[in-house]
């Protein structure tokens, strides 16, 4: 059992840790949801239960595991207690013009955004936590709570399916469509 001087010593590291890993979390999980709002609670949620479970961390050096499977977990919670529902309010129908001088790498950060964005969840997850926050394999079976086997064929899975769709928006570029010009008729 441990003493309740080392309890204290580790649930201050843990304070002092948790804010240098909230950027982090809101990344991973602004990935997950595409909704700022939804991505605060649910890294404001994350960080709660690891105050108040942060004796349930028995290596306190797998905090950034530990912490993502809190994440992960919250991320369950919050799509089992409401299914998608997309208000029709928030609905953007048309996108704001960017600069010219930007408006290509745009499309294509657009383009690869909603690439993600059709993954499958467990494919976007897998591929976030690796490609994005340079996760191991490893630790993103634990994260996930899945085998090290599944992470790879869902990452191999949605990388094949990002460069389709950013292969098939590459060709779009390349063969614009052909316009013709109208005549007019009296």
């Amino acid at each position: 059992m441990k003493s309740p001087f080392l309890s204290f010593m580790s649930g201050h590291r843990l304070r002092r840790q948790l804010p240098e890993k909230r950027d982090q979390l809101y990344r991973v999980a602004y990935s997950w949801c595409h909704d700022p709002a939804l991505a605060d609670d649910l890294v404001q949620e994350t960080l709660a239960k690891a105050l108040t479970r942060g004796h349930q961390l028995r290596d306190p050096e797998r905090l950034e595991p530990w912490l993502f499977r809190v994440l992960s977990n919250c991320w369950k919670d919050f799509l089992r207690a409401r299914r998608e529902m997309q208000d029709i309010d928030d609905v953007v129908l048309a996108s704001p013009g960017t600069p010219a001088d930007n408006y290509g790498e745009q499309q294509l950060v657009d383009r690869v955004r909603a690439g993600v964005e059709q993954l499958p969840l467990g494919q976007r997850q897998v591929l976030t936590l690796v490609d994005l926050e340079g996760f191991s394999y490893a630790e993103v079976a634990e994260v996930l709570q899945i085998p090290i086997g599944t992470v790879m064929s869902r990452l191999n899975r949605a990388r094949a399916a990002l460069a389709e769709r950013l292969r098939t928006y590459r060709s779009a570029l390349a063969d614009p469509p052909q316009v013709t010009n109208l005549r007019r008729i009296k």
